[in-house]
């Protein structure tokens, strides 16, 4: 894998962009282009992003798919930015002087996402050594123990990497969660032991210290037993199990680096319609106004509309995002907002509304320092920009074979799209229960929001659980409107209804 330093054209085009992005207000990091050939481009982009990542037959797999993908006329990766302090992008060699400039401005828009949107302020910045010191940790691990059983283990980690929770790294919990092995304080257990007065020289027979001792230990053990563990529901599935689950130290070090590199790609995920909308609405003005010429006009509308096409019943985040952002800036720009236009009855006055308040570009800012995709979907989505964009919903009809709109409901509309964006439209579970009967058994539960479990999805995921906890897990859902509990063993896996005597806490969840 080679990477090249720029041309110098390009390298100057970098410079004048970088400076026509900052006269626009972005805000990012040092950033750093490389240039590379086609083949090198999808391996960097079968790794997610980065030169190196650890050994795993799903990268090249991905790296297939791309490769056959872009031979086949089905896509073209054009760019690749990584969050990390500098800023790292990748350009593709045989890549047009047009292409090449909106790569760049597209990309510094991005960066500037990077550093200032508040949901990637707890990422890790320095990823890219990161990723590389993952990937020798793992190699050093299967040189150790075997190849193919660490590469086992990472199938069973990969598939539970969304078992984590994106909003911790935001709470500041106050109590701490107990953890599994940690005793009282012995301090505290021996306010608890009974002492008898009696004269410093009679001390040891009065209050023999083997006799307190052992008093002491069995308000411990009593403690331990009434602590629940954990001590509230735990959306970290993965955090509990790396902390109480029963795993050899290099099993350990890769669930961590899974889990590590989870959080990382995390903000992605829930930023994914902002972040793409962020930067093809700066890349978009300013090489309308700034950068093309004349002559590469055509070229450069040809191929930004390719990027920002939609067909019915599909969600483009391009295009979506970008004309999001810009109903935002006209409407503020405009005072389309606030109580005295909520209250407008005209829909004539409404269409010509304009308080002239020119607070666009300040309200788009605002809106990328703060919004994640669910918040910008529920706080901006508008009926008219529904409509206008006809953002129905479709079915193929059988008789025709051409697409109809089937429901133009504004709310159901919003309520699914909300679902899908929400958790990336994965179940919500938790960790309840971590010593289930007092059998070191691992009880979880599903947070229902409208929809039920996938029964496949759902045992599949139980057995990587239970080859990672090697205690039997539970998995309490409700399906169909009753509740019921998953469980898995090892060899034998079951659903059954709750029943009266069923040990908490499947009764109190």
């Amino acid at each position: 894998m080679s990477l090249q330093t720029v041309r110098p054209d390009l390298a100057e085009y970098a410079r004048e962009i970088a400076e026509i992005a900052r006269e626009a207000g972005l805000d990012f990091f040092e950033t750093r282009f490389e240039c590379m050939d086609f083949n090198t481009m999808q391996q960097i982009a079968a790794f997610g992003g980065f030169p190196q990542r650890y050994p795993h037959w799903r990268f090249g797999m991905e790296f297939e798919r791309l490769r056959k993908q872009h031979v086949y006329g089905l896509g073209k990766i054009y760019e690749m930015v990584i969050n990390n302090d500098p800023c790292y992008a990748y350009l593709l060699n045989d890549n047009s002087v047009v292409d090449q400039k909106l790569v760049m401005a597209h990309v510094y828009a991005h960066c500037d996402f990077f550093k200032n949107n508040y949901w990637f302020s707890k990422t890790n910045r320095k990823m890219m050594d990161d990723m590389a010191n993952h990937a020798t940790r793992i190699r050093r691990h299967a040189d150790r123990v075997g190849f193919e059983k660490v590469e086992r283990f990472i199938d069973t980690c990969v598939t539970l990497d969304n078992l984590i929770d994106p909003h911790s790294p935001f709470m500041q919990r106050t109590r701490k969660q107990p953890n599994r092995g940690d005793a009282m304080p012995e301090s505290e257990a021996e306010d608890e032991v009974v002492r008898y007065k009696s004269k410093p020289y009679m001390e040891n027979w009065i209050n023999p210290p083997a006799a307190a001792r052992k008093e002491r230990d069995a308000i411990i053990a009593e403690r331990e037993k009434k602590t629940p563990l954990p001590a509230e529901p735990l959306r970290d599935v993965l955090k509990f199990m790396l902390e109480h689950a029963p795993l050899e130290d290099w099993e350990a070090d890769v669930l961590a680096i899974i889990r590590e590199e989870a959080y990382y790609f995390a903000p992605q995920g829930q930023t994914k319609i902002m972040n793409e909308g962020w930067a093809t609405f700066w890349h978009s003005r300013m090489m309308t106004t700034r950068i093309v010429s004349d002559a590469e006009l055509i070229t450069y509308a040809d191929h930004h509309s390719g990027t920002v096409a939609t067909s019915p019943g599909q969600t483009n985040p391009y295009k979506v995002g970008v004309e999001l952002f810009r109903d935002i800036e006209d409407r503020w720009n405009r005072g389309r907002f606030g109580k005295e236009y909520d209250e407008c009855e005209s829909i004539t006055e409404a269409r010509k509304w304009d308080k002239k308040l020119g607070l666009g570009l300040d309200k788009i800012f605002e809106v990328r320092r703060t919004h994640n995709d669910v918040t910008f979907v529920d706080e901006f989505l508008t009926p008219e920009f529904v409509d206008r964009f006809r953002m129905y919903h479709y079915r193929r009809d059988p008789a025709t074979g051409r697409m109809v709109v089937v429901n133009r409901d504004y709310d159901k509309i919003k309520a699914q799209f909300m679902f899908m964006l929400t958790n990336h439209g994965q179940p919500y579970i938790y960790v309840v229960d971590g010593n289930y009967a007092n059998r070191g058994e691992l009880y979880l539960a599903h947070k229902h929001i409208g929809i039920d479990l996938d029964i496949k999805y759902a045992v599949e995921t139980l057995k990587r659980i239970q080859s990672i906890w090697r205690r039997p897990v539970h998995l309490q859902a409700s399906i169909n409107e009753e509740t019921v509990v998953f469980s898995c063993d090892g060899e034998n896996s079951q659903q059954q209804k709750i029943s009266e005597d069923q040990p908490k806490p499947a009764h109190t969840v």
